[in-house]
């Protein structure tokens, strides 16, 4: 498998630290609002990801924290915290809030079929582990205390910016939205460890540190989590294109000085979801969730097959089009597959090929609408239907469309329809009238009754195995 490295803006052939073993990181949910679908296109292709590393024969251990602590309204470490500016708006308590998004992030997460990661730690767990971090960071000259808070000193590494080619010009106060001057910093770049009772007095959650009564930084409990489950050497990290800076490039500043190595050498990073306005978020007003796509009639798995349909590293412009007729491909490729009559035991042989195109595919900068034209090709290749319906099985353990089991519901409303209504002893009498009339060429009796069938909501179709009564 080669995947696109946003560290070496290259497409490396992955190398994990451990053969046949994946320790994968994505960054989690601020659970201060629903996530918006927005959000959930990066959590689709990370699921995505993680399951092509598995149909590559890897064991892959997936962590992903739940930030309910630390993320501050401007990622520049600037504003309220956004779990307190959530329990303000709705009159809750930061851990009432907390639970309450956390289970309806999870839940939007069933329905779009991304599986939960093996390894979730809110950030309120590890505050033992953030202050060890911090202190370390301290004790190797690292960070620096100043008016109360503990930052981190960018100025003592080689280099900082090693997503982008930034300056400090970047950080200057309005150069950025939501950038405001920090006096206490010694650099520009410098960024927030811990925050004491100095800085913000509402904040609701605090602990006791030796650097004072605080809480964490947002950048260190990224850092702190993957260390504590996956140990000091990450095999891949992941996460949407805007946390590359400055969230990621501090993770890696301050895990690769605390550790004195290098930490992690790929990261993945989806790009964004866009309206035709621009970039989709929650700051911007009212915002597109999987209930709301519910709502306008929509599965949420047309949603996944949207965003497997373009590149994880293109930006995909959202728009209720372009989902309907995402929709409307779905439940063709789904109508392909309930059109199948898988008759023996498939032809193991034949699959080696069609599965390696699909396996490339993937392979291929996990190039999901490739893997989508190669799912369609062998539904048409020349092979035995019980052979296509195990690959389409095969296939959809990454896809997770549900294309088997939703077949199959095609295939049972179908044989229901087929089958009509269940004939009464009235609607009986009424078809023998209707046939009688037929027989005596009294085609004005016969479409008096086929009106009356019509005023019960029913229709009277005529097929080569008989009569059959179907609703309207």
């Amino acid at each position: 498998m080669k995947l696109y490295n946003s560290l070496t803006k290259t497409r490396d052939e992955f190398i994990t630290h451990e053969p046949g073993k994946v320790r994968m990181y994505t960054c989690g949910p601020t659970v201060y609002h629903f996530a918006h679908i927005g959000n959930l296109r990066s959590y689709i292709m990370e699921d995505v990801l993680e399951k092509a590393l598995e149909f590559e024969g890897y064991e892959v251990i997936r962590c992903m924290n739940i930030t309910d602590v630390g993320h501050l309204s401007s990622d520049a470490d600037t504003g309220e915290d956004k779990m307190v500016k959530g329990a303000r708006r709705e009159h809750k308590t930061v851990m009432e809030i907390a639970k309450f998004y956390t289970d309806a992030f999870f839940a939007d997460c069933g329905k779009l079929n991304i599986r939960v990661p093996a390894l979730v730690e809110p950030a309120t767990n590890c505050i033992p582990e953030f202050i060890q971090m911090i202190q370390g960071l301290l004790d190797k000259g690292y960070a620096y205390t100043a008016g109360g808070n503990v930052y981190f000193d960018t100025s003592k590494l080689k280099k900082y910016y090693v997503f982008s080619e930034h300056d400090e010009e970047d950080l200057e106060t309005g150069v950025r939205e939501g950038v405001e001057e920090d006096t206490n910093k010694r650099n520009k770049a410098d960024f927030v460890l811990w925050f004491t009772k100095s800085k913000f007095e509402d904040q609701e959650l605090k602990w006791d540190s030796p650097f004072g009564v605080g809480y964490p930084g947002w950048h260190i409990e990224c850092s702190a989590i993957s260390l504590k489950h996956l140990g000091e050497y990450l095999d891949l990290h992941c996460g949407g294109i805007d946390n590359a800076f400055p969230h990621h490039t501090n993770e890696i500043a301050q895990s690769e000085s605390y550790l004195g190595h290098p930490w992690c050498p790929q990261w993945f990073h989806v790009h964004h979801l866009n309206t035709q306005s621009g970039k989709m978020s929650k700051s911007s007003g009212e915002f597109l969730t999987v209930s709301l796509l519910e709502e306008k009639g929509f599965d949420p798995l047309s949603y996944r097959y949207f965003c497997l349909g373009s590149h994880y590293r293109r930006n995909l412009v959202f728009s209720f089009e372009n989902l309907a007729n995402a929709q409307a491909a779905y439940q063709k490729l789904i109508a392909r597959v309930a059109a199948l009559k898988p008759e023996g035991e498939p032809d193991t042989e034949a699959m080696v090929p069609l599965r390696q195109n699909f396996q490339d595919a993937l392979g291929n900068d996990l190039n999901t609408s490739l893997a989508l034209t190669q799912l369609s090709n062998a539904l048409k290749a020349k092979v035995s239907d019980a052979t296509k319906q195990a690959l389409v099985a095969q296939f959809d353990r990454v896809l997770s469309l549900d294309l088997i089991k939703k077949a199959e519901e095609m295939r049972e409303k179908q044989r229901r329809e087929n089958e009509g209504e269940e004939i009464t002893p009235e609607l009986q009498a009424l078809l023998d009238a209707r046939a009688a009339a037929r027989a005596e060429k009294n085609w004005a009796e016969a479409d008096r009754i086929r009106d009356e069938f019509k005023a019960r909501g029913l229709v009277v179709v005529d097929t080569p195995q008989g009569v059959k009564i179907k609703k309207l």
